[in-house]
Protein backbone atom coordinates (compact mmCIF):
# COMPACT_ATOMS: atom_id res chain seq x y z
CA UNK A 1 0.00 0.00 0.00
CA UNK A 2 1.47 3.48 -0.98
CA UNK A 3 0.91 6.67 1.01
CA UNK A 4 -1.56 8.15 -1.06
CA UNK A 5 -3.14 4.56 -0.52
CA UNK A 6 -2.61 4.98 3.28
CA UNK A 7 -4.35 8.34 3.71
CA UNK A 8 -7.26 7.35 1.87
CA UNK A 9 -7.71 4.27 4.01
CA UNK A 10 -7.50 6.94 7.10
CA UNK A 11 -9.90 9.64 5.41
CA UNK A 12 -12.00 6.64 5.60
CA UNK A 13 -11.78 5.38 9.19
CA UNK A 14 -12.10 9.05 10.15
CA UNK A 15 -15.59 9.35 8.00
CA UNK A 16 -16.96 6.57 10.00
CA UNK A 17 -15.72 7.59 13.89
CA UNK A 18 -18.46 9.10 15.56
CA UNK A 19 -16.84 9.73 18.22
CA UNK A 20 -15.10 12.61 17.00
CA UNK A 21 -16.12 15.78 18.57
CA UNK A 22 -18.57 18.09 15.76
CA UNK A 23 -19.08 14.89 13.67
CA UNK A 24 -22.57 15.01 11.66
CA UNK A 25 -22.38 18.86 12.80
CA UNK A 26 -19.72 19.73 9.76
CA UNK A 27 -18.03 18.04 6.58
CA UNK A 28 -14.72 16.25 7.25
CA UNK A 29 -11.97 18.65 5.68
CA UNK A 30 -9.03 15.24 5.67
CA UNK A 31 -5.90 17.70 3.69
CA UNK A 32 -4.62 17.26 0.51
CA UNK A 33 -1.33 17.79 -1.31
CA UNK A 34 1.38 15.59 -2.17
CA UNK A 35 1.72 12.83 -0.10
CA UNK A 36 5.40 12.70 -0.44
CA UNK A 37 5.79 15.99 0.26
CA UNK A 38 8.93 17.20 2.37
CA UNK A 39 6.81 20.15 4.00
CA UNK A 40 3.64 19.62 5.94
CA UNK A 41 1.38 22.93 6.55
CA UNK A 42 -0.62 22.50 9.59
CA UNK A 43 -3.64 24.69 10.69
CA UNK A 44 -6.01 25.01 13.47
CA UNK A 45 -9.41 24.03 12.13
CA UNK A 46 -11.67 24.54 8.77
CA UNK A 47 -13.82 27.63 8.82
CA UNK A 48 -16.72 28.44 6.38
CA UNK A 49 -15.21 28.05 3.10
CA UNK A 50 -13.16 24.85 3.89
CA UNK A 51 -16.28 23.65 5.80
CA UNK A 52 -18.24 24.51 2.26
CA UNK A 53 -15.70 22.67 -0.73
CA UNK A 54 -13.77 19.94 2.29
CA UNK A 55 -10.58 21.44 1.27
CA UNK A 56 -8.76 23.61 3.92
CA UNK A 57 -7.40 26.85 3.31
CA UNK A 58 -9.42 27.63 0.29
CA UNK A 59 -10.79 30.96 1.53
CA UNK A 60 -9.54 34.32 2.35
CA UNK A 61 -6.44 33.08 4.06
CA UNK A 62 -6.04 30.52 1.84
CA UNK A 63 -6.07 32.63 -1.19
CA UNK A 64 -3.15 34.44 1.28
CA UNK A 65 -1.39 31.34 1.82
CA UNK A 66 -1.44 30.27 -2.06
CA UNK A 67 0.32 33.75 -2.67
CA UNK A 68 2.99 32.68 -0.19
CA UNK A 69 4.10 29.60 -2.21
CA UNK A 70 3.98 31.76 -5.35
CA UNK A 71 6.06 33.87 -3.94
CA UNK A 72 8.75 30.92 -3.33
CA UNK A 73 7.91 29.28 -6.35
CA UNK A 74 6.35 25.88 -4.50
CA UNK A 75 3.42 24.78 -6.46
CA UNK A 76 0.32 24.41 -3.73
CA UNK A 77 0.27 20.69 -4.87
CA UNK A 78 4.24 20.10 -3.76
CA UNK A 79 3.67 20.50 -0.28
CA UNK A 80 0.87 18.69 2.02
CA UNK A 81 -1.94 20.81 3.88
CA UNK A 82 -4.07 20.28 6.36
CA UNK A 83 -5.89 21.12 9.70
CA UNK A 84 -5.63 19.83 13.74
CA UNK A 85 -9.33 19.55 13.79
CA UNK A 86 -9.90 18.53 11.28
CA UNK A 87 -13.96 19.79 10.77
CA UNK A 88 -15.62 23.52 11.27
CA UNK A 89 -16.13 24.16 15.23
CA UNK A 90 -19.19 26.20 15.26
CA UNK A 91 -18.88 30.08 14.31
CA UNK A 92 -15.28 29.31 13.57
CA UNK A 93 -14.44 29.36 17.38
CA UNK A 94 -11.17 28.22 18.08
CA UNK A 95 -10.80 24.77 18.65
CA UNK A 96 -11.86 23.18 22.14
CA UNK A 97 -8.98 21.46 24.01
CA UNK A 98 -11.05 17.91 24.07
CA UNK A 99 -11.66 18.90 20.40
CA UNK A 100 -7.65 19.26 19.32
CA UNK A 101 -6.85 15.77 21.85
CA UNK A 102 -9.64 13.84 19.98
CA UNK A 103 -8.26 14.45 16.62
CA UNK A 104 -4.73 14.34 17.65
CA UNK A 105 -4.34 10.51 16.83
CA UNK A 106 -5.40 11.45 12.93
CA UNK A 107 -3.13 13.77 13.12
CA UNK A 108 -0.48 11.57 14.42
CA UNK A 109 -0.87 8.92 11.58
CA UNK A 110 -0.77 11.54 8.87
CA UNK A 111 2.53 12.72 9.77
CA UNK A 112 3.58 9.31 10.12
CA UNK A 113 2.42 8.54 6.71
CA UNK A 114 3.67 11.42 5.03
CA UNK A 115 6.51 11.57 6.88
CA UNK A 116 7.89 15.31 5.70
CA UNK A 117 11.41 16.45 7.19
CA UNK A 118 9.68 20.50 7.92
CA UNK A 119 6.62 20.78 9.85
CA UNK A 120 4.83 24.31 9.01
CA UNK A 121 2.51 24.90 12.22
CA UNK A 122 0.87 27.77 10.98
CA UNK A 123 -0.56 29.89 14.07
CA UNK A 124 -0.73 29.07 18.12
CA UNK A 125 -3.20 26.45 18.05
CA UNK A 126 -1.30 24.35 15.69
CA UNK A 127 2.41 24.95 16.98
CA UNK A 128 1.36 24.75 20.56
CA UNK A 129 0.26 21.01 19.40
CA UNK A 130 4.04 20.62 19.32
CA UNK A 131 5.99 23.20 20.92
CA UNK A 132 3.41 23.72 24.35
CA UNK A 133 5.39 26.75 25.88
CA UNK A 134 6.33 28.65 22.59
CA UNK A 135 4.71 31.87 22.02
CA UNK A 136 3.95 32.91 18.44
CA UNK A 137 5.41 35.87 18.54
CA UNK A 138 8.84 35.30 19.48
CA UNK A 139 8.57 31.63 17.61
CA UNK A 140 8.08 32.27 13.99
CA UNK A 141 10.24 32.02 11.76
CA UNK A 142 12.57 29.95 14.15
CA UNK A 143 13.09 26.27 13.43
CA UNK A 144 13.12 23.77 16.13
CA UNK A 145 14.36 19.83 15.68
CA UNK A 146 11.70 17.58 16.95
CA UNK A 147 12.23 13.69 17.01
CA UNK A 148 14.44 14.42 13.95
CA UNK A 149 12.12 16.74 12.10
CA UNK A 150 12.15 20.38 11.78
CA UNK A 151 9.21 22.52 13.00
CA UNK A 152 9.24 25.74 11.66
CA UNK A 153 6.26 27.80 12.95
CA UNK A 154 4.74 30.32 11.05
CA UNK A 155 2.07 32.95 11.85
CA UNK A 156 -1.58 31.92 10.70
CA UNK A 157 -2.17 33.64 7.18
CA UNK A 158 -6.04 35.04 8.80
CA UNK A 159 -3.52 36.83 11.34
CA UNK A 160 -1.92 38.37 8.62
CA UNK A 161 -4.76 39.30 6.72
CA UNK A 162 -5.14 41.74 9.74
CA UNK A 163 -2.44 43.42 10.33
CA UNK A 164 0.22 44.40 7.58
CA UNK A 165 3.01 44.17 10.17
CA UNK A 166 2.83 40.32 10.61
CA UNK A 167 1.93 39.78 6.81
CA UNK A 168 5.74 41.22 6.34
CA UNK A 169 6.81 39.25 8.99
CA UNK A 170 4.90 36.24 7.54
CA UNK A 171 6.06 36.83 4.27
CA UNK A 172 9.93 37.25 5.72
CA UNK A 173 9.72 33.29 7.31
CA UNK A 174 8.41 31.84 3.85
CA UNK A 175 11.04 33.11 2.26
CA UNK A 176 13.63 31.04 4.39
CA UNK A 177 11.57 27.47 3.62
CA UNK A 178 13.09 27.19 0.50
CA UNK A 179 16.62 27.64 1.80
CA UNK A 180 15.58 25.21 5.33
CA UNK A 181 14.82 22.66 3.19
CA UNK A 182 17.93 22.83 0.84
CA UNK A 183 20.11 22.97 4.11
CA UNK A 184 18.46 20.94 6.09
CA UNK A 185 21.07 18.24 7.22
CA UNK A 186 23.53 21.06 7.94
CA UNK A 187 20.91 23.55 9.47
CA UNK A 188 22.37 25.05 12.49
CA UNK A 189 18.70 24.87 14.58
CA UNK A 190 18.80 24.52 17.88
CA UNK A 191 17.47 21.27 19.67
CA UNK A 192 15.02 21.85 22.12
CA UNK A 193 16.00 19.35 24.40
CA UNK A 194 13.01 19.09 27.12
CA UNK A 195 10.68 18.44 23.69
CA UNK A 196 11.75 14.88 23.97
CA UNK A 197 10.32 14.46 27.15
CA UNK A 198 6.84 15.58 25.64
CA UNK A 199 4.48 12.13 24.66
CA UNK A 200 4.90 11.04 21.10
CA UNK A 201 3.61 13.85 18.44
CA UNK A 202 4.14 11.49 15.68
Amino acid sequence: MNKQEELERLKKEMEMDKELPLFGQANLVFGEGNSEAEVMFIGEAPGFHEDKFMRPFVGQAGKLLDKLFLLINWPRESVYITNIVKRRPPENRDPLPEEIEAYKPYLKKQIQIIDPKIIAPLGRFAMNYFLPDFKISQSHGKGVILRGKIIYPLYHPAAALRATAILKELEMDFKKLPDLLKNIESARIEEKKEAHKQAPLF
